[in-house]
């Protein structure tokens, strides 16, 4: 795990709108500023994660797919 990402999610298997309840409960535990990684193989993550930051106030910082496997780093808003 990078020195930037705090906290990893591993949501493979899971589908919505678990991935993104698993990945809010973790930001809430996290302190504002830190990033967290969710991994997750549910297609409906390509648009509800970057849906739920917009929403919430997070900040997507990356996304990207590798092998089926999307990923997601999110930084808690300050």
């Amino acid at each position: 795990m990078s020195d930037d990402i705090h906290d990893e999610i591993d949501a493979i298997g899971l589908l919505c709108p678990l991935p993104v309840l698993k990945l809010r409960k973790r930001l809430k535990a996290v302190a504002p500023g830190a990033a967290v990684r969710l991994l997750a193989d549910d297609p409906a993550a390509i648009v509800d994660v970057p849906h739920f930051c917009n929403e919430s106030g997070h900040s997507l910082v990356t996304s990207c797919e590798n092998d089926g496997t999307l990923e997601f780093v999110v930084r808690r808003k300050a």
